[in-house]
């Protein structure tokens, strides 16, 4: 396989836009990654949890691919691509269309009605997402608070790394910072292990994180930004004062339903993507108000310029 650089920094998980009759509308894509670019990010991750791709048909899922792959040709926007789905046979195929549009990478969450008992079995799944793009970066996408899939990390990347040729590294969506630990240092140290819990970023890199998948890298990149840099000047101090604005605006987001709540946040930064679909909820326009209030009264509005 060709070798491909290692990720790094931040990488937003982003919204699938939708209308407010619950329809895709692929138009505001271009909205999407021209604030992404703006804030200085150039990767995104599409189709994840937070692109509510479970709720996405098929159809829906190669659409969404294809339109951020035209928004993207001709910028510095990288896209990786979540292809997992309940049912192997669709994600071999979302796998292949990405490698075909030209995807940084693909990742998959396993199947979680059937869930695979063992490593062995998420591993063969795993193995049959990727040959569905040989010459593509795989990352497992291991997200147990969603799945309830709780398997051992570290092992899984050991074993797979013999039977997965295409395997770069595992997307890590879990607060459990021991088994962080031994996912960075399985193998020598060789894979990728973007983190998924913004609230605690800091403590991931750290413990030798190089970059992160998440949801509120979309709307408050410049929080993390200089987090990052702080760290990376060896100002603890500073950094954990980012991180705590990052806490206090998840808390509060989460309170009115995270989903919601966060595609509301993107409308009122002009980048307006809709409602969420069922089975996630939608704030009342009393809900905004107050939310839009909430985020003054913190200095969000401030953090972000």
């Amino acid at each position: 396989m060709k070798m491909h650089p290692r990720l790094r920094g931040l990488i937003p998980a982003t919204h699938t836009p939708f209308r407010a009759d619950g329809a895709l509308n692929l138009d505001v894509v271009e909205k999407q990654a021209a604030h992404l670019l703006a804030n200085k990010v150039h990767r995104a991750f599409i189709g994840g949890t937070t692109g509510e791709s479970a709720s996405l048909t098929l159809e829906e899922r190669r659409r969404l691919a294809v339109r951020w792959f035209e928004v993207a040709r001709g910028t510095s926007l990288e896209i990786i691509v979540h292809v997992g789905s309940n049912c192997v046979t669709d994600a071999v195929d979302l796998a292949a269309q990405a490698q075909s549009l030209g995807a940084r990478g693909i990742a998959a969450l396993a199947p979680s009605y059937f869930k695979p008992r063992s490593i062995d079995l998420l591993i063969a799944c795993c193995a049959e997402i990727a040959s569905g793009a040989p010459e593509t970066p795989f990352y497992y996408y291991d997200i147990p608070v969603m799945t309830g899939i709780h398997l051992p990390m570290a092992d899984f990347m050991v074993q797979a790394a013999e039977r997965i040729p295409t395997l770069c590294g595992l997307k890590f969506s879990n607060p459990d910072l021991m088994t962080f630990q031994l996912c960075v240092q399985a193998c020598g140290g060789r894979f990728d292990v973007p983190y998924g819990s913004d609230e605690s970023i800091l403590a991931a890199l750290v413990l030798g994180g190089t970059s992160a998948v998440g949801s509120t890298y979309n709307f408050a990149a410049p929080i993390y930004h200089r987090l990052w840099a702080a760290f990376e000047r060896g100002d603890l101090a500073a950094a954990r004062v980012e991180q705590f604005r990052s806490a206090e605006m998840i808390q509060l987001l989460s309170g009115y339903g995270f989903m919601g709540a966060a595609k509301a946040l993107m409308t009122m930064l002009g980048v307006d993507v809709g409602p969420a679909r069922l089975p996630n909820g939608n704030l009342r326009p009393e809900q905004v108000a107050e939310l839009r209030g909430r985020l003054e009264s913190m200095g969000y509005f401030d953090w972000i310029r």
